[in-house]
């Protein structure tokens, strides 16, 4: 949630953010509108009360010829009141509603527009094969791990609809290893490794930003009045909801593994063929609470980490600064790592990282003290380590001529010391 107060002193950063996204600066006025309907609506209940205080004192005091004009006076009062109080409860309901519905303020220099208004960063990574020149015919993840018994898109969908599958044999063992290398590389930078709920409260979804433009791609239980996560960056966001943390200049860092859930809605025809857009997947996620001046140094930390990550599994790829447009509503700016994927001479997205600053902390009510033993909201940072999604681009970067896959060397001791995975027969 943006800080009112910031709005009120100065709306036009939060114009401007706005306008970059793509969207309506006059929302900004319509949030100050309200605030100050809600302010006036305040004043005049807090005004009637105290005039009503004071007649209940005076009633006592009343000659006996007098008090029944004055207990009149008094309920007539009270009525006024009471529709004073309501009026300013339902003014304040909606500035908070106008208000928490503003996405984040972007950092200023992102890249304004949309979706395909991102800007290159680098190109980074493992140097893109010329399968032509080595000879070999390009085979799709899919077609791979079916040739390695690894992947089961047919028996997925039987069992639970499209976009479902199972990984089995060697393909399980693969995402175990992926996911583990991850965690590890976690731990070893300072990152507490969590499993996670995922299922979480509305208040928790709604406190992270994702019931918003995301809240079709959900999954809500109406039974239990829970919400399936689709990052455990949901949950390790609701960890410290309410606390006072005790923040020094280092962050406090969580890496959730979890299992995460998507609807799609929307994604009709888009990567329907095996494993890219599906509906459950596992993934690592990295999370920092810091303060808010070290947010940034701490977001270029996370994509370091992402680019360790990619550099383990040995992939071409390259870095963009998303534009403002495709940011989610919590996200000030995101970086995207994305693998090139052979078969479809594209970029697959493989990770994202985002600064929230306070926004999340804000809605959440997490909080630390500054130097002046004052409490402020912290900084929320997030961004993927691992997913089941990179399953796609190391298959399909790493496959040979007759099929099989060179393990990437990082992944070997995970892996029992397997350098190659080998079709199965007959598969």
């Amino acid at each position: 949630m943006i800080d009112i107060r910031q709005l009120r002193e100065d709306p036009q950063p939060a114009k401007d953010s706005l306008i970059a996204r793509g969207d309506d600066p006059a929302r900004i006025d319509e949030v100050l509108a309200a605030d100050g309907l809600r302010l006036k609506k305040q004043q005049d209940f807090e005004s009637m009360r105290a005039e009503q205080k004071a007649l209940s004192k005076s009633i006592g005091r009343a000659d006996p010829s007098e008090r029944a004009a004055v207990l009149a006076q008094a309920k007539e009062l009270a009525a006024k009141v009471k529709e004073a109080e309501a009026e300013a409860g339902a003014a304040s309901a909606k500035a908070q509603e106008l208000l928490a519905a503003l996405p984040n303020i972007i950092i200023p220099g992102i890249p304004a527009g949309g979706e395909d208004d991102y800007e290159v960063i680098a190109h980074r990574g493992s140097k893109i094969r010329d399968f032509a020149a080595e000879g070999i015919k390009v085979r799709d993840h899919l077609e791979i791990g079916e040739m390695l018994q690894a992947i089961d898109v047919k028996r997925g969908a039987k069992v639970s609809g499209s976009r479902f599958y199972y990984l089995r044999g060697i393909g399980a063992r693969l995402e175990l290893a992926l996911l583990t290398c991850a965690w590890d590389l976690a731990e070893q930078h300072g990152f507490i490794p969590m499993t996670t709920p995922t299922m979480v409260t509305p208040d928790t979804m709604r406190g992270t930003g994702f019931l918003t433009e995301h809240s079709e791609e959900i999954y809500y239980l109406p039974a239990d009045d829970l919400y399936l996560v689709g990052t455990s960056e949901v949950a390790l966001g609701g960890y410290h909801g309410g606390e006072i943390l005790e923040l020094g200049e280092e962050p406090l860092r969580y890496s959730g593994w979890s299992a995460c859930y998507r609807r799609e809605a929307g994604s009709h025809g888009k990567d329907v063929r095996g494993i890219i857009r599906v509906h459950q997947f596992n993934k690592v996620e990295m999370f920092s609470y810091c303060r808010p001046e070290v947010s940034q140094d701490e977001h270029q930390r996370l994509l370091a980490l992402e680019e360790e990550m990619l550099a383990k599994v040995e992939l071409p790829y390259r870095v963009i600064d998303t534009a403002a447009g495709d940011l989610g509503t919590s996200a000030a700016r995101k970086f995207d790592c994305e693998a090139w994927l052979p078969s479809q001479e594209r970029y697959l997205e493989l990770t994202s990282t985002s600064n929230c600053t306070t926004y999340q902390a804000r809605r959440l009510g997490i909080r630390y003290r500054d130097e002046n033993g004052k409490t402020q909201p912290v900084a929320t940072l997030n961004g993927t380590l691992a997913c089941t999604r990179w399953l796609v681009a190391i298959l399909e970067n790493h496959q040979q001529a007759d099929g099989s896959v060179y393990v990437p060397q990082a992944l070997r001791p995970y892996l029992g010391g397997k350098e190659i995975l080998e079709p199965v027969p007959n598969a």
